[in-house]
């Protein structure tokens, strides 16, 4: 992605690709269903449609997973080696899910990630939630039950603590259970909520295409 250039979105950019996976496995319990939540009350951005380009999930694809869904044109997919590995649980485990797949914005001209986790069974939201609770420092915490693709899902949004930027940064994320019972979360971060927002028309391709393989 051609980068976006701003004051200090550069030196925080080359952080970001310098450490790869930024993930914090500790945080405070949030509030459950708060009455509001800044990622919902705030106006929704102004972004623009994203075509998709590829499949992620099935046979032949970067990732094997146990779902499917549409990639972004533009967005690079790359599968966690080793994800097992409890010398690496810092960067590949939040709360009870083992990340999987991590597709990469920056060729699409944003700085953040689509990142696939797993559990191993669920239901979705009590997955999902333990994998929320799990957050740096969220808050702001709003779950609904929606659809993603054909299946149901467990959606939320919240807020984290950036730790490069020290603000709060809009986080959102679904979840499914396949029928063999294992959860898919997927969740959309990005550096900042500009960001986030920015590449919301890429997380709703990938919820709206989602399939149980």
């Amino acid at each position: 992605m051609p980068e976006k250039v701003r004051p200090m979105r550069t030196a925080v950019s080359a952080a970001l690709v310098a450490a790869g996976l930024l993930l914090t496995a500790c945080g405070t319990t949030p509030k459950p269903d708060a009455e509001a939540a800044p990622a919902e009350t705030a106006a929704r951005p102004t972004a623009p449609a994203v075509k998709a380009a590829a499949t992620l999930g099935g046979p032949g694809t970067a990732c094997a997973l146990p779902v499917s869904f549409a990639l972004a044109e533009g967005w690079k997919p790359e599968a966690i080696k080793d994800a097992e590995n409890p010398d690496l649980a810092e960067l590949t485990r939040q709360g009870p899910a083992v990340m999987r797949c991590e597709v990469d914005a920056k060729p699409a001209g944003n700085i953040g990630y689509l990142r696939v986790w797993t559990v191993a069974k669920g239901p979705a939201r009590t997955a999902l939630e333990g994998f929320v609770k799990a957050a740096d420092k969220p808050s702001a915490v709003v779950y609904r039950e929606t659809r993603a693709g054909a299946l149901a899902a467990t959606e939320v949004t919240y807020t984290s603590r950036s730790a490069l930027t020290d603000e709060d940064k809009e986080q959102r994320a679904f979840a499914v259970t396949t029928p063999k019972g294992a959860v898919v979360i997927v969740h959309l971060g990005g550096m900042d909520t500009e960001e986030h927002r920015a590449m919301l028309p890429a997380y709703e391709l990938a919820k709206g295409t989602a399939k149980a393989l």
